[in-house]
Parts: C-alpha cells; sequence; structure tokens
C-alpha cells in the first residue's frame, strides 16, 4: 500500500507502508505554537518553533485498534521517525497514547501521567529518581526535540531500583514482557535510524527513552 507522506512544506512523497498505516509531516501550526509558547516552549530555548514539526501517525492502541496520533519533534528527526513509527506499526507494536491537546493543550496534563508517547518538551534533564541525585541542570535532548518517550507509565525512568511515578512500580520488573513494555524489536526500530535507548544505560535505566545521540 502506498501512503502519502508530506516532508515540508508544499512537498510530498509516496512511500512504500504496511495495509493501515499513514503518515504525514507538517509545519506546527499556529495555534499550536500559541499553546506551547510560555508552557512547553519559551525564548532562549535550544530550538525555534520553526525548526518543530507534526509528525502525524497511525498506530495500534491498547485496545487493538488503528488509532491517529501526533508528536511534534525536530524537523531533522521527523522524516526518519515516521520509518521508525512504520516499523512499529508492522510489528503490532501497542502505544497507549499519543496526544497534541494532552500534552500541549490549554490544561495540559504531563505525558508521564497520562501515559503520553511525545516527544519535544523544552526541559532540562530530569535527575535519576535515586534518592539524593542532584539536577542536571542541562537540556535534555527532549528540548531539542531529538529524544522520544515510549509509554511511560509500562517504561519507567528508574535509578537505585525506584521510580517516582506510583503507577509504574509493578513494570520495574523488566522480566515479564506486559503489554506496552519495550520489547528488543522496538529498540532495533530505533537503532536503525542511529538512535540510542535509555534501557542501555548503566545504573539509572529510561525505559521510555530513546534519543539521537543515545542521552
Amino acid at each position: 500500500m502506498l501512503a502519502v507522506a508530506c516532508t515540508g512544506v508544499g512537498a510530498s512523497a509516496l512511500v512504500a507502508s504496511p495495509p493501515g498505516f499513514h503518515s504525514l509531516i507538517q509545519p506546527v501550526p499556529k495555534y499550536l505554537r500559541t499553546q506551547m509558547t510560555g508552557s512547553t516552549w519559551h525564548r532562549g530555548c535550544p530550538v525555534s518553533l520553526s525548526q518543530l514539526r507534526v509528525l502525524r501517525t497511525t498506530y495500534w492502541g491498547f485496545d487493538g485498534r488503528v488509532h491517529t496520533g501526533a508528536i511534534v519533534t525536530n524537523q531533522r528527526v521527523a522524516g526518519p521517525l515516521r520509518q521508525v513509527f512504520r516499523r512499529l506499526f508492522e510489528l503490532r507494536f501497542p502505544i497507549h497514547a499519543m496526544s497534541l491537546d494532552d500534552v500541549y493543550g490549554v490544561h495540559r496534563r504531563h505525558p508521564r501521567i497520562e501515559d503520553q508517547t511525545a516527544s519535544f518538551e523544552c526541559r532540562n534533564a530530569v535527575a535519576s529518581p535515586c534518592p539524593g541525585t542532584s539536577p542536571t541542570h542541562h537540556w535534555s535532548m527532549h528540548a531539542y526535540g531529538e529524544a522520544i518517550d515510549i509509554n511511560p507509565i509500562e517504561n519507567p525512568y528508574t535509578g537505585c531500583g525506584v521510580t517516582r511515578t506510583k503507577s509504574s512500580i509493578p513494570y520495574l520488573d523488566r522480566s515479564r514482557l506486559r503489554r506496552g513494555m519495550v520489547t528488543p524489536d522496538v529498540v532495533a526500530a530505533f537503532r536503525s535510524i542511529g538512535w540510542g535507548w535509555g534501557g542501555d544505560w548503566s545504573g539509572t535505566k529510561d525505559y521510555m527513552h530513546f534519543s539521537a545521540n543515545g542521552h
């Protein structure tokens, strides 16, 4: 099956896709820029709003059905990430939610609480959950739009065997694969575009986290 995938303003290309998979890359619309400004983006962020893109894509939900969701990401990585989501669709890997409104809306809720798969957020890297760890005071790769968190509840950020998210505690045990947990095939899909996985870190593990530089 062929799906039209937009790679920029006024540009489009035919991309071979599995049945039911569709994707589209667009500039961040004006309404969304307004919602992001002052919350998830502000002056002094390492990238401008014009450097970001909305990647809309179909995905398999936890209900076993195909849904359409979207993330905001850096224009440099939007195309490669589209290839990753195509592969995740082929694998029928379930994603709980990918909602721009929940992540960037006027009454936005934190992606970790709402189990949102998301990319761009202008913020510093979060300190390890290990008690006594100091803040990092440096930009997260999310602040560049070059990282993505996949199903944060099922793939927790851990340190010293603990996580800050109560609903993620059952998923600290990675020996038993459950719905939404990152699999070796998911890791391979990101590695195919050169991205690293937080689950490969030593000590602190960020099982939800994939990024262009592995950090």
